[in-house]
């Protein structure tokens, strides 16, 4: 059974920084993305890293600022955030999908976590 648990989120003051953990098992070979809901919107694409860790892509809004990475021994992967801002508020989500390249679109993700919240004060 596969399973992802996020970990990590809180409120922190704009400019401040976060990491996101995301402990996944159950899983095979997979890409691994970050997603992320704010109150009343849908569901966007954050960030996302293939298998091996050497494919990465992020949306322009977190470009220079987010960075994604993976430890495929310890089933984690990770979501350091820097220079936050408050438009970064909001749910965020790891996704696995059963593939070895990174996507970028949220129906091409099979697994899901919980989710944590993340604020960001102004």
């Amino acid at each position: 059974q596969v399973q992802l648990v996020e970990s990590g989120g809180g409120l922190v003051q704009a400019g401040g920084s976060l990491r996101l953990a995301c402990a996944h098992s159950g899983l095979r070979i997979y890409a691994m993305g970050w997603f992320r809901q704010a109150p009343g919107k849908e569901r966007e694409f954050v960030a996302a890293i293939s298998w091996r860790g050497g494919s990465t892509v992020y949306a322009d809004s977190v470009k220079g600022r987010f960075t994604i990475s993976r430890d495929n021994v310890k089933n984690t992967e990770y979501l350091q955030m820097n220079s936050l801002k408050p438009e970064d508020t909001a749910v965020y989500y790891c996704a696995a999908r059963n593939e070895l390249r990174a996507s970028t679109r949220r129906d091409e993700y099979d697994n899901w976590g919980q989710g944590t919240q993340v604020t960001v004060s102004p």
